[in-house]
């Protein structure tokens, strides 16, 4: 147990000088680190509590959602029962079901032909049987169809699932630090953004649903008569995002929507050298494209943003190359910005911003101090109980215990993990456990002497059946710091990582780190007492 080969030795150091190493960046400037090379730039990030930022809780139009998802089944109704050629009057949506009136005769056929419309809820996975669509007779020809509370709340889960993946690209894009964005409760978002004083730029991002539509514009009525009314079917008035004009009369049909784009860049023009979004189309975006526009040569079209009209070029020649770019009198600032949205892609409904914090740079700061006096002082106590108590070995297992916190935060630098106050705790707590398992060896060396061993023998019969106890005290605590990290949130989740990364390097240490040392000593001492 306290024979080691040359290359085992050496194999030892090299693993902790390297991770080690890996924390160095931290004490360098941030400016001076990025001029290394990129494997070498990975450092601790300071969570929101250490270093400052902003916190946005952001929450999903839950009526928004139940909306579309009755305009989608009205939209469907209208299909089912043009198809089956059945005459219908009054289809009309209202707050919580669509109700369409047939011929009484027809009723029991409309009834089964519009509950095939009612997917299971879940998908094909959906096992409890319910649907998401309920399809009653009201009586008298008048056929309702509602949402179940149940499939409501699951698509209000997709909702949101959906919005946090494209809101993490649109702060990503940003250029931030380790974002932290999470669900909360059933129809919120949490964004943490640390080291981001300012969250209005970010706020003006996030509120923007960014649903990007092209349709042609409707030369027939100008806008001025359209705003008093006496539109023609299937057009609509829209604004202008920059007028003048107010606004424009464009079709309600959409020629490509925003999904079918799979790039978009803010470059500028080069005849006008102004800023413009470069945009590219997917294979059936481009098709489409290049379609409408061999039909409607002359003839502008409109690219919508969110209901706002941005730009209404007019059609000069057929756009085949499945390309082309949105000029609107952008700064570099807002082409940028509606590249970034286009990129990301569009909310499936608006967020709104329930609550807004931010924490002062000078209030992490005075975290980061309370947290460093609290290891300092709890380090200290440690290392002078190890040094009372042990004497030469807790000299060893003090420079074990050191040794075992530079390579937490060594690894915590390779992950670019976030470090937050709680992780700091877990750092402190770390280093009691690894004391804690130097003193269980310890013990059991002065049990071995107790019971007549020799000092080698005692050395190592104490590390061999200190062993058990040591792994069976970390595994259980890596287990509950494994749980913490699936269940819990934020800060917790910090602690977590802390405390998990912090139980590996105290079993790496405690049974290769001390156990070197001690068996470095034996050799050079050959020593007939323990001072222990």
């Amino acid at each position: 147990m306290l024979y080691f080969t040359r290359w085992k030795a050496l194999g030892i150091i090299l693993t902790a000088l390297i991770v080690c190493l890996c924390a160095v960046p931290n004490f360098f400037p941030e400016a001076q680190v990025k001029t290394w090379p990129t494997w070498a730039q990975r450092r601790l990030v300071l969570g929101l509590d250490l270093q400052g930022g902003s916190s946005l809780q952001l929450e999903v139009d839950s009526n928004y959602v139940k909306k579309e998802k009755l305009d989608q089944i009205r939209d469907d109704v209208r299909r089912v029962l043009r198809e089956a050629k059945i005459v219908y009057t009054g289809l009309v949506t209202k707050s919580d079901a669509v109700e369409v009136r047939v011929k009484d005769a027809d009723a029991q056929t409309v009834l089964a032909k519009l509950r095939e419309l009612a997917q299971p809820i879940g998908g094909l996975m959906g096992s409890s049987g319910q649907r998401d669509i309920d399809v009653s007779d009201a009586g008298g020809g008048l056929i309702r169809l509602s949402i179940p509370e149940t499939a409501m709340i699951e698509r209000l889960r997709k909702t949101i699932e959906q919005s946090i993946q494209i809101v993490e690209k649109r702060v990503n894009e940003l250029g931030t630090v380790e974002p932290i964005i999470q669900r909360q409760g059933n129809d919120r978002i949490l964004v943490q953004v640390p080291g981001l004083q300012d969250p209005t730029h970010l706020k003006e991002l996030l509120g923007k649903t960014a649903k990007m539509e092209f349709r042609m514009v409707d030369p027939s009525v100008p806008p001025d008569q359209a705003q008093q009314g006496g539109l023609p079917p299937d057009t609509e008035f829209l604004p202008a995002a920059t007028p003048p004009p107010s606004g424009y009369v464009v079709k309600k049909q959409v020629l490509v929507a925003g999904g079918d784009l799979t790039d978009a860049q803010a470059t500028f023009d080069q005849r006008t050298n102004e800023p413009v979004v470069s945009f590219k189309f997917n294979t059936s975006g481009a098709r489409k494209f290049a379609q409408a526009t061999q039909e409607n040569v002359g003839v502008p079209f409109a690219i919508i943003l969110d209901n706002k009209v941005i730009s209404a070029p007019v059609i000069r020649e057929p756009i085949t190359g499945g390309q082309g770019q949105i000029s609107g009198n952008f700064t570099v600032q807002s082409a940028n910005d509606l590249a970034i949205l286009l990129r990301a892609g569009a909310l499936p409904a608006p967020l709104t911003v329930v609550e807004e914090r931010t924490v002062g740079p000078g209030l992490g700061q005075d975290s980061i101090d309370k947290g460093e006096l609290a290891a300092y002082v709890g380090s200290i106590m440690v290392v002078v109980f190890m040094l009372l108590t042990y004497r030469l070995f807790g000299v060893f297992a003090n420079i074990a215990v050191t040794i075992n916190v530079a390579m937490i935060f060594g690894l915590l630098s390779l992950l670019s993990a976030t470090l937050t106050l709680p992780g700091i705790a877990g750092i402190v707590l770390t280093v009691g456990i690894a004391v804690d398992s130097n003193v269980l060896i310890y013990e059991r060396i002065r049990e071995e002497l107790r019971g007549g061993r020799s000092p080698i023998s005692a050395i190592d019969a104490g590390f061999k059946r200190a062993l058990a106890t040591i792994l069976d005290s970390n595994i259980t605590t890596f287990i509950a710091a494994a749980v913490l990290f699936m269940i819990g949130t934020g800060p917790v989740r910090g602690f977590a990582v802390t405390l998990g990364i912090g139980i590996i390097t105290t079993v790496f240490t405690a049974f290769t780190m001390t156990r070197l040392i001690v068996a470095w000593w034996v050799q050079w001492k050959r020593p007939k007492t323990v001072p222990i």
